[in-house]
């Protein structure tokens, strides 16, 4: 699962087929069956460069996503959340972030061992002590589209916008964290506990909030360019 997640996040238009045969020159002899089950449990789907974590409710409300063509221009204008795999020597966790997208400012993040909407909400309140967001961005997963989770923002001004199904480049932002945060933390280390990628994962944000200089950023750090106003 640890080499299939490394895979993905270099290869994510690759499926099934594509990833066993990735494998097999790599010397891993595993059917396309047990590849096909890992990817579920993980979340991961081949088309679109996001993990699949977003399996909607039926029962769920669906918003319509507000950002197409929009110019995002000032703090606080629309603020994005996903979810993604982080590995474990023995098992993994899910992350979940918010971010402000103007100054690329990471609000809130939380971990879980289940895909249950609470540690997404909590997220939510976290962030919510920074300010208020114009719109608020989601895939359609269960845990965003959850009645508790549309209740804690329903209970300020905040419009709710939510990616089209299988769009990927509606929450980029969010995946070009993901992609650091791998890249630069996880695939470095070899968290041994909860406890272990907690602080890891930690000590890293702090880092790509307040020291990591961004090129779109004009090489400033998001939390010069979210705390300016």
């Amino acid at each position: 699962m640890h080499l299939l997640d490394e895979l993905y996040t270099e290869t994510p238009f690759y499926g099934s087929r594509r990833m066993r045969a990735m494998l097999l020159k790599m010397g891993y002899s595993v059917n396309r069956k047990r590849i096909q089950r890992l990817m579920r449990l993980m979340g991961l789907e081949a088309i679109y460069p996001k993990p699949n974590l977003n399996k909607p409710h039926p029962d769920h409300q669906i918003f319509p996503y507000l950002l197409r063509g929009l110019k995002i221009r000032k703090n606080n204008q629309v603020w994005g959340t996903d979810i993604t795999y982080i590995r474990l020597s023995r098992g993994w966790l899910y992350l979940v972030a918010i971010m402000d997208w103007f100054s690329r400012y990471v609000l809130s993040w939380a971990l879980s061992t289940s895909l249950e909407a609470d540690f997404c909400i909590l997220a939510l309140e976290k962030a919510l002590t920074h300010g208020l967001p114009e719109i608020f961005n989601s895939d359609q997963g269960s845990q965003f589209t959850s009645g508790e989770f549309i209740k804690a923002l329903r209970q300020h001004p905040i419009q709710i916008s939510m990616d089209g199904k299988g769009r990927a480049i509606d929450n980029i932002f969010t995946e070009r964290l993901w992609r650091s945060l791998k890249y630069e933390e996880v695939y470095l280390k070899d968290y041994k506990s909860v406890a272990e990628a907690r602080q890891g994962i930690q000590d890293y944000l702090k880092f790509y909030n307040e020291e990591r200089l961004h090129q779109s950023l004009s090489y400033r750090t998001p939390a010069e360019v979210y705390f300016a106003g």
